[in-house]
């Protein structure tokens, strides 16, 4: 009998995670800059959704998690049974759509005009100043608004002295102008961010393009309408998608700023409603219970639309 000189098969797992830790030794440096990243969302956003069992539980900090009696759907059931939390979640469903409506094609807009201007010089500073109220932070567009907007404020002094009004207006007292407001400070805050992301898709437009329709005897609206818009489409429908996971979303530190007594019929939503049962009346399993209503109802909305447009042969978000 002779011997086999045949080798032994090699160990495919040792082989694979040798492979596999070469790759992550190759790309080390790229795996720390996303590390951080990676950490926050570790820390602050899946490590806390170990807590949404008290959502089920009429919890208690005194008794805690395992203490705390199990009572199922209960609270679930309250944000529907409620005719409070009902209206709230009106407010939040109607104020998310005017944003959508109004707030979501701003950047859209002002991206198309911007990439219809010649001078870059023009473009940058325009650009430049749309973008800086981004970095403002809540408190201090609201404190704006109030300032100018009060009962002494600028806009009434101008209505009075110049128009000749003889009352001034209280637009922080009528509820008429609480979601018009709303909307206008997305609007003035976030239209500069949205259009730096639009007008970095619409840099990979071939200029050839505009060239050929010129010939053809296109106009700019044409152009616009033809090459433009078609150009920035998917990225448009991202975004939109993006922006219907948080459609139960208004903004906290915004509204919370916002409301007083004269507007709080109409303009409480889940976060402020949450903030005022969860906190300040210590109800923290109803409190989870819309949390994570928010977060089933947004990834419903982000699953849909995304299957949505993928069957209009449009790219999705996965």
């Amino acid at each position: 009998m002779f011997a086999s000189t045949s080798k032994p098969y090699p160990d495919r797992s040792q082989t694979g995670g040798h492979r596999v830790f070469a790759r992550l030794w190759r790309d080390r440096y790229l795996y720390i800059l996303i590390l951080p990243g990676v950490l926050f969302f570790l820390v602050y956003k899946y490590i806390p959704m170990t807590g949404i069992v008290i959502a089920f539980q009429d919890y208690s900090p005194f008794l805690g998690v395992k203490g705390s009696d199990w009572v199922g759907f209960k609270h679930f059931h309250t944000i529907f049974a409620e005719p409070e939390v009902v209206r709230v979640l009106w407010n939040t469903l109607l104020l998310s759509a005017l944003q959508i409506v109004f707030a979501f094609p701003a950047p859209i807009i002002l991206a198309l005009l911007l990439n219809e201007l010649r001078s870059e010089i023009y473009k940058r500073i325009i650009q430049t100043i749309v973008y800086m109220p981004h970095f403002l932070s809540w408190v201090i567009v609201v404190g704006i608004f109030v300032i100018f907007l009060r009962g002494d404020g600028l806009v009434n002094h101008f209505l009075q002295n110049v128009l000749g009004k003889e009352q001034s207006i209280g637009f922080l007292t009528n509820p008429e102008f609480f979601r018009p407001l709303v909307v206008l400070q997305v609007i003035w805050k976030e239209i500069g961010f949205g259009t730096i992301i639009f007008l970095a898709a619409l840099a990979g437009v071939n200029p050839e393009l505009y060239e050929a329709a010129t010939v053809d005897g296109a106009n700019r609206w044409r152009r616009m309408w033809h090459i433009t818009l078609p150009a920035i489409r998917t990225t448009i429908i991202i975004l939109l998608i993006l922006r219907l996971g948080s459609v139960l979303d208004s903004g906290f530190e915004q509204i919370f700023l916002m409301l007083n007594s004269f507007n709080r019929d109409i303009g409480e939503v889940l976060d402020t409603y949450v903030y005022d049962k969860g906190i300040q009346q210590t109800d923290y399993s109803f409190a989870t219970a819309v949390g994570l209503f928010k977060g089933v109802v947004g990834l419903v909305l982000v699953a849909g639309s995304n299957y949505l447009a993928k069957r209009f042969g449009e790219e999705g978000v996965y």
